[in-house]
């Protein structure tokens, strides 16, 4: 009985042993559509759409009392403080949506290669949004340009952020589901491609296969480390590009390791 638990043991050790074997002898690598950065607007749209709907939104319209009475005119005094009180927080909310919802835009149009083109950007949105807070705040201050600004107020209702996250969580789904049908895999000897709806699968040399590593965004590596690996392997006469690869940093360290001879070009331009 005891030698058979021993060996029970033994076997059981053999085969997690196995596993972590396995798993540390692939690497996948997932190519991610550019709709996978608007998830800070995703966020935002979820924090806002519970604010909005734990304080409560402004009414389009006033109440005027049937009877003017002293407590009815009170009861309006204080609707009308409610009201504005819950118009302001719907218009910061919104323009702190709008602010990082204009971040993620410029994300997925342009890049922005090099650490002082983030920090222009950055600045001048701090400007804006700065000056929009500013005439909220003091409406004279600025002149004409304070009262242009003043003027702006955008607000929306609690239902319409929950709709811009339910359509988020719906998009990120549907990526979920699909790049489960296009990843690769690094192995010590060979290079998975798995495509298709049907598991196609192609094969090429691991051995000799030359990387490169491109990060040509710098608002896409702080979001979510992501950059390109291209991939040359021996004998191939093109090379395939893997775009918005998260954590590259750490996916070429793996790759690195696991092939021990593995040459990778760092660009950073």
């Amino acid at each position: 009985m005891a030698d058979n638990e021993t060996d029970n043991q033994v076997a059981g050790d053999a085969s997690g042993t196995s596993t972590k074997k396995s798993s540390a002898d692939c690497i996948k690598l997932v190519p991610y559509p550019k709709i996978v950065f608007m998830y800070p607007t995703l966020v935002l749209s979820l924090i806002v759409a519970i604010c909005l709907s734990v304080v409560g939104e402004p009414r389009a319209e006033l109440t005027t009392p049937a009877a003017e009475t002293e407590q009815a005119e009170t009861n309006q005094h204080i609707l009308i403080k409610e009201t504005t009180i819950k118009q302001g927080v719907a218009v910061f909310l919104s323009l702190v949506f709008l602010g990082i919802f204009f971040i993620n835009l410029l994300v997925l149009t342009f890049d922005f290669p090099r650490s002082h083109s983030l920090t222009l950007v950055i600045s001048l949105l701090s400007i804006f949004l700065g000056l929009v807070l500013l005439s909220q705040w003091k409406p004279g201050l600025l002149g004409g340009v304070s009262t242009w600004i003043s003027s702006l107020q955008p607000m929306a209702n609690a239902t319409f952020y929950w709709i811009i996250f339910s359509i988020g969580m719906v998009i990120a789904i549907a990526v979920k589901v699909v790049v489960k049908f296009d990843y690769w895999e690094i192995r010590p000897n060979e290079i998975l491609h798995h495509h298709g709806l049907w598991g196609n699968l192609k094969r090429y040399s691991a051995p000799h296969v030359r990387i490169d590593k491109e990060v040509n965004d710098v608002f896409e590596y702080m979001l979510l480390g992501a950059g390109r690996l291209i991939l040359q392997p021996s004998g191939e006469q093109r090379a395939f590009v893997l775009d918005n690869v998260l954590r590259i940093t750490q996916r070429e360290e793996e790759i690195t390791k696991l092939l021990g001879v593995l040459k990778v070009d760092v660009r950073d331009d």
